[in-house]
């Protein structure tokens, strides 16, 4: 979890410490369809995976969509 904390944090610029697993990632600022996008990309690049659409829309927070990662990997 906390590498892909890490890589999100890179993503969309923003400092480590103000990264959570709780967090409510649609309500960042940096929040916008650009880092949708980087998000999406950033995820099939480290973990070989496209989460489609309807899927993602029913996440929330940044554990949401690692657990989904992590299940879906397994």
């Amino acid at each position: 979890m906390q590498k892909f904390l890490e890589l999100v944090s890179e993503a969309l610029e923003k400092d480590l410490d103000s990264v959570n697993a709780g967090d409510v990632f649609r309500n960042y600022d940096e929040w916008d369809s650009l880092a949708h996008l980087t998000i999406i990309s950033l995820i099939d690049e480290e973990y070989g995976m496209v989460i489609p659409r309807d899927e993602f829309r029913g996440m929330q927070t940044w554990a949401d969509v690692y657990k989904y990662i992590s299940e879906t990997a397994e």
